[in-house]
């Protein structure tokens, strides 16, 4: 089982996204308190349709072209904002992350943007300390745009603690 590549997602993909994302959440079972997060329905196939269409997402991919893992990102204000990056847990810690990170900044550099940003948890090891490996940086509270507050705070109307959530940037 290895990754053949990581391309542009495509509509035909869409279905399998949300599979993807629900498998993944369910390594949130390792913390008692965010173990909710496992039983999530995810983010619904029409939205990840509509980031396919805006040409701003990609998956990872098996040797028989199935998606194995996804990054759904959006371009807002001359950044790149990663909405949502899932990798199926028989394909975590193969680098499939780095990757799918990679074709978005990519991307973001050849559209002439400034930074990829994204929200995420702060203490759990495979989001804040990845992201920090990748060359992000989270955002102290007072540095946060009106739109990355936005998102913040519609998370903790969702649910999401607010002492464990925080906005991280990567300049490009």
């Amino acid at each position: 089982m290895s990754v053949v590549k990581v391309r542009p997602a495509t509509l035909a993909d869409a279905e399998a996204l949300p599979l993807i994302d629900r498998d993944a959440g369910q390594v949130f079972r390792r913390f008692p308190e965010l173990a909710w997060l496992a039983d999530g329905e995810g983010m619904p196939v029409e939205r990840h349709r509509a980031f396919i269409e805006k040409g701003a997402a990609w998956v990872g991919v098996d040797e028989n072209n199935a998606p194995v893992g996804f990054l759904d990102a959006e371009v807002v204000g001359g950044e790149l904002h990663v909405w949502e990056m899932s990798v199926h847990r028989d394909w975590q810690g193969r680098g499939l992350g780095r990757a799918l990170m990679a074709a978005a900044s990519a991307y973001a550099t050849r559209a002439g943007l400034t930074a990829l940003t994204l929200t995420t948890f702060r203490d759990v090891p495979w989001n804040g300390p990845f992201y920090e490996r990748l060359g992000f940086a989270a955002i102290s509270p007072s540095g946060l745009s009106a739109r990355l507050r936005q998102v913040l705070d519609d998370e903790v109307a969702g649910g999401l603690p607010q002492d464990r959530r925080c906005a991280m940037r990567r300049i490009l």
